[in-house]
């Protein structure tokens, strides 16, 4: 299934159906009185995140999406039958955005989460309705509400608690590969990876969602390479594994490379807490693995972990260090949304 992560839809909601005038016409009723029912209600456009889905392919085929119409009045004081809604079924993650493609509408992270994204129109009332003691023969009866149109951006932003993040062939896919059941493609050229993967680690009896996204270069926030459009897909991470190419003779730039990059992209990716680790140390003897990590650590300022994914040296270690911040994150969110919670009895 081919991966799609940004989508344009048009969307209508039904419009609500007219009122009826017509009066009641009986043998042997002289006065029969006005009897025109209302016109039924146009249908709504929702949109529900679903279990089960991961990509947006499905709005690749079908863009266009029209709510049913209400049904028009009828006599013998007969409503119209309401329009049938329809609901735009997207995976947990996706942001609902404007035309112009910056306004967010709705951000449907959890699986149940449901917007309505277009009203429909109210029916329109029949001559029944307007009938007084001084207005005994209404003839008169409302059109039903228009319903609304609008062009809509669907952005799916994978629901991952890690992220990986690296230049091209720093060993993101051999990584997820050796720790997952994940399969990304994996060979010794740039850009192997060209869309998001997904895989589920396990260390210590505890499972966490890691995503590998295509690596990036200098310039990528101004659409070199594959640019930066695969980076709304770590925003919702807990933290960031940046792994380094051991063997690269510029290991220094190289990590300043990814650090500008998301600094560059915003939505707070630079602020996230991030393990920094040496990946590929198994082609270096002792010596050279000792000056890569202190030059390393010195650029970085902070520690920096040594692994490999070829031979799973250290990943262990790497996966114990994700799933310490990640704990960490999460309580500490859990506990924002607790105080967030208005007290009532």
């Amino acid at each position: 299934m081919k991966f799609l992560d940004l989508a344009k839809v048009h969307i209508r909601s039904g419009a609500g159906g007219a009122g009826c005038t017509s009066f009641r016409r009986e043998k042997y009723v002289e006065f029969g009185g006005p009897d025109g029912g209302d016109g039924g209600r146009g249908g709504d456009v929702w949109a529900e995140a679903v279990d089960g889905l991961n990509t947006l392919i499905d709005f690749r085929y079908q863009q266009h999406f029209f709510a049913k119409n209400g049904q028009h009045g009828m006599g013998k004081q007969r409503n119209g039958r309401d329009g049938d809604d329809i609901v735009l079924h997207v995976p947990a993650g996706t942001e609902i955005l404007d035309e112009d493609q910056e306004t967010v509408i709705a951000d449907l992270r959890r699986v149940g989460d449901r917007v309505l994204l277009a009203k429909g129109g109210n029916g329109g009332w029949g001559n029944l309705h307007f009938k007084s003691s001084t207005n005994q023969a209404p003839r008169r009866a409302n059109p039903g509400q228009p319903g609304v149109e609008r062009t809509l951006w669907l952005r799916l932003k994978l629901i991952a608690d890690a992220g990986l993040v690296g230049l091209p062939n720093a060993g993101k896919s051999t990584f997820l590969a050796a720790t997952s059941n994940a399969r990304p493609k994996i060979a010794d050229y740039p850009f192997t990876t060209l869309h998001p993967n997904l895989g589920v680690v396990s260390v210590d009896d505890a499972e966490f969602v890691v995503a590998d996204i295509p690596g990036l270069i200098d310039g990528a926030h101004e659409g070199r390479g594959l640019g930066d459009q695969f980076l709304g897909h770590v925003e919702r991470c807990a933290v960031l594994l940046h792994l380094v190419d051991a063997t690269s003779d510029t290991v220094e730039d190289d990590w300043r490379t990814i650090v500008d990059e998301l600094g560059a992209y915003g939505s707070a990716l630079a602020d996230k807490p991030r393990v920094t680790a040496l990946n590929k140390v198994d082609a270096l003897d002792d010596d050279a693995r000792a000056a890569v990590r202190a030059t390393l650590e010195a650029v970085s300022g902070g520690p920096v972990m040594m692994m490999s994914g070829v031979t799973g040296a250290g990943v262990t270690e790497v996966l114990r260090a994700l799933r310490a911040v990640i704990d960490a994150e999460r309580a500490a969110q859990a506990a924002a949304e607790e105080e967030d919670v208005p007290w009532h009895p």
